[in-house]
């Protein structure tokens, strides 16, 4: 991947305070991007904003809760105004949650689905006019290695990256043909704050490596390194499709 690939494209990254939306921020950044990040949390978007600065980056921070379709037009009305073009997204932000089918409420499937996918839905809905305005893009959703398999006890997040899935293939198909691509990550665990809210205990944390054939967890530089190859302009024949980067969980 050639770093100038990514020099004075304008990127958006929802989700992007923490985790692997921070890496991913602070990645475009250093490959020449203008980075728009955005999330609920001011002061640690703003802490994010102000590390990549301080490398010499350019980055900027808006305010914005994904699920909120209002807050993601101004989120990207705000990118085009503030650098001129939007050319490329990642869509990040989401939530967890650890319940059984015999567990579910309505109250978390709404909580987890609004944010998990119609997140993604409205995210993409105001960024593919943006990227038609530049001549073309792309786009990356996160999803996850559960997007792909099923796993006992985390039903409703299962269900939504699924739906992330099929949602980004169907997305990917309707603009094909307009120089835009959209793809997903898939990532397993990663050592994140979602990830340390999940898996609160010893027993868990041990049990959960245990899944992965690598014997550890991911971290979110890994995830952001298959993000910008996803992203990366050079790769136009890649869309539709998704990029696991599981440790192996997936393979077994």
């Amino acid at each position: 991947m050639s770093t100038s690939s990514f020099t004075n494209k304008v990127a958006l990254v929802t989700g992007g305070t923490s985790g692997i939306g921070k890496a991913t921020a602070i990645a475009l950044a250093a490959a020449g991007a203008k980075v728009v990040l955005s999330g609920r949390r001011e002061p640690e978007g703003n802490a994010v904003v102000a590390e990549i600065t301080a490398a010499g980056d350019t980055a900027s921070f808006f305010k914005a809760d994904a699920s909120v379709e209002s807050e993601i037009a101004a989120l990207v009305a705000f990118t085009v105004e503030k650098y001129g073009r939007l050319d490329l997204a990642f869509n990040n932000a989401g939530v967890e949650l650890a319940a059984p089918v015999s567990d579910a409420t309505y109250a978390d499937y709404q909580r987890v689905f609004d944010l998990n996918v119609w997140g993604v839905l409205a995210s993409m809905k105001h960024e593919i006019p943006a990227l038609l305005a530049a001549g073309g893009g792309a786009i990356v959703n996160t999803s996850s290695a559960l997007g792909l398999i099923g796993m006992p006890g985390v039903s409703i997040y299962t269900a939504s990256k699924h739906a992330v899935e099929g949602l980004s293939k169907a997305a990917a198909l309707e603009v094909a043909k307009q120089k835009i691509r959209v793809n997903t990550v898939a990532p397993a665990v990663i050592e994140t704050e979602m990830f340390n809210r999940f898996a609160d205990s010893s027993e868990k944390r041990e049990y959960m490596a245990a899944m992965h054939p690598v014997g550890h967890f991911g971290q979110p530089d890994d995830i952001a390194r298959a993000v910008l190859y996803l992203l990366d302009p050079a790769n136009t024949f890649l869309t539709g499709t998704h990029l696991v980067v599981d440790g192996g969980l997936t393979a077994q």
